[in-house]
């Protein structure tokens, strides 16, 4: 048997139990993630060998890309993706916590809410951008019960977190733009392939609120600096993907002859602006030019000349500025690059799924595809994301690929990224001794119905501007699916149909008044008994008191003895 067949025969035999419970047993002794000191104790919970694990993150990804009730999804070729959801389950209402990288990857990695509200390029002094020392994310569990853990690309939480779970020669970058000219792997990498450094060729540039000077650039086609044309095996989502195929050829050739089970996470920047199209999709691009329009919502906007809507909060009114998409011609470019782009991730997650089907690891592994957050891909004349809450940038997708084919099932329960860490540490048989905020999600994996759980909550924070906003999303009696968002910065609530393609903001139009109601109780229940929320609470129940169950009690919050 060679070490292609051995390896697969062993993960076959590992994970025939992997999601079920019947050989499931409590390990008698504490382990610990740093063992010397007693820090992060864990019990193991199943006997046999552990599945491998591989976790494959994009950056900022609308449904419009990937989700089937979304039309324009129908457009976006994904055969990769697809592929994963054809053999696992796709979440079709998973969501992050916070739409900003640096907090929603906090909180996925950790398994909690995040105390994190900013990215630290935009932050204050003062406000948390990383996550600190004593914080555990869920690799390090895994690297701590035997893992050969590894990554690939963006971190964006601090370094040292990926330092602990990856060890010290790991390289996540700390930022939230791409190292294209100073990832000096990256640079080694095109000189091998013989390719220079990327330029524009096309750049798409937004305006200032003069609608005259240049703002923003969200990036573009991309060319050699010499002109020539620039190869799809030199663009920096490829050099990831065959980043993270030398790693597992290294690990299951040379660096693990006991066999131990693997952890590896690939997080890809793109579909994220600034865009880097290299050669290769001209036809592709006249294909899509010929079927993209503008969302409904941009429309408006344009026809009421760019003017904040009066049910709109200050915090959109901030970022239409600061994106400035007063040409239609300039978002339709950028819809179709931002397409474009995905296609690439897709097909740099490709060239790392053939990696697995190869070595044999693929039928006999759990592989997740995920997004850190949403994106607003033209609606209300807004790209990106930031902190408000909005069904397009709280959205994201989640496949799991268990390590036996689900065979395409789809699970419409409301889900979290909170969920990954329990859902995978789970998988491996590994319960920490700790709180977390997600659920594990193997039994509807299984096919079981969800357990129950509260309405997920949603938090924003800083970024191009302030706006500490709370939320939640509900079903109500009647399964209706709604979001509900205060903004401490802002008279102005929001109420959205998280069905809709194109939402709007329902809190003042009377027929959802007894949503907003139920909505406005149900966020109030969760920030009062959570310690964590005192800040939210201290003034929703000021702001909202006459839609709040009436309590006597000191509006100072006094601490009386016990």
């Amino acid at each position: 048997m060679d070490r292609r067949q051995f390896l697969g025969a062993a993960a076959s035999a590992a994970v025939s139990s992997v999601f079920t419970s019947a050989q499931t047993q409590q390990a008698s002794s504490r382990h610990y993630v740093q063992q010397r000191a007693g820090v992060g104790p864990y019990l193991r919970t199943k006997v046999g060998k552990q599945p491998n694990i591989f976790v494959i993150s994009a950056d900022m990804v609308s449904p419009d890309l990937y989700h089937p009730d979304r039309p324009l999804s129908k457009l976006v070729r994904l055969p990769n993706i697809r592929s994963l959801m054809a053999d696992g389950t796709f979440f079709s209402n998973a969501f992050c916590t916070v739409p900003l990288c640096a907090p929603s990857r906090a909180s996925y990695m950790t398994g909690r809410y995040s105390y994190i509200q900013g990215n630290g390029e935009r932050a204050p002094e003062g406000l948390e951008t990383q996550l600190r020392p004593n914080d555990i994310i869920f690799p390090e569990y895994l690297r701590a019960d035997g893992y050969v853990t590894r990554q690939a690309g963006k971190g964006h939480l601090g370094t040292k977190k990926f330092l602990d779970a990856f060890g010290e020669n790991d390289q996540p970058w700390d930022r939230w733009s791409p190292p294209v000219f100073d990832d000096e792997a990256f640079l080694a990498h095109q000189r091998r392939l013989g390719v220079k450094p990327q330029k524009y060729s096309r750049e798409i540039v937004f305006r200032m609120q003069d609608r005259m000077t240049p703002g923003n650039s969200a990036g573009g086609w991309i060319v050699q600096e010499d002109g020539k044309p620039f190869p799809f095996e030199a663009q920096y989502s490829c050099f990831l993907a065959t980043r993270a195929v030398e790693m597992l050829r290294s690990i299951t050739s040379t660096e693990n002859p006991a066999g131990h089970p693997i952890y590896l996470q690939l997080d890809i920047f793109d579909p994220h602006q600034p865009f880097s199209i290299p050669a290769g999709y001209e036809q592709r691009e006249k294909e899509l030019r010929r079927e993209i329009g503008l969302p409904d919502s941009y429309n408006s906007v344009r026809q009421r000349d760019f003017m904040k809507d009066p049910d709109e909060p200050e915090i959109l009114d901030v970022y239409r500025k600061y994106w400035g998409i007063y040409d239609p011609q300039t978002l339709i470019d950028y819809r179709v690059a931002y397409i474009l782009q995905m296609e690439i991730v897709d097909r740099a997650i490709g060239i790392f799924l053939e990696e697995l089907r190869r070595s044999g690891l693929y039928d006999n592994s759990i592989v997740v595809f995920l997004s850190d957050h949403g994106e607003m891909n033209g609606r209300r004349a807004m790209v990106d994301k930031g902190v408000y809450l909005y069904p397009d940038v709280l959205r994201v997708p989640l496949v799991v690929k268990p390590a036996v084919k689900a065979q395409g099932r789809v699970v419409k329960d409301s889900v979290s990224l909170l969920d990954l860490s329990q859902t995978l540490l789970d998988a491996a048989g590994i319960a920490p001794e700790a709180s977390f905020d997600g659920v594990s999600l193997i039994p509807l994996l299984r096919g079981e119905v969800a357990p129950q759980r509260d309405g997920l909550l949603f938090f924003g924070g800083w970024h191009v501007g302030v706006n500490f906003a709370c939320g939640l999303e509900h079903r109500t009696a009647e399964g209706r699916h709604f979001l509900y968002a205060y903004n401490l910065s802002s008279p102005n609530d929001e109420l959205y149909d998280l069905n809709a393609v194109d939402a709007v903001n329902l809190i003042d139009q009377p027929e959802y008044a007894k949503v907003r109601e139920e909505m406005i109780r149900l966020l109030g229940e969760q920030l009062e008994r959570d310690p964590r929320w005192i800040g939210y609470w201290a003034e929703f129940r000021v702001a909202r008191y006459n839609s709040l169950p009436k309590t006597n009690g000191d509006m100072q919050l006094f601490a009386k003895p016990v």
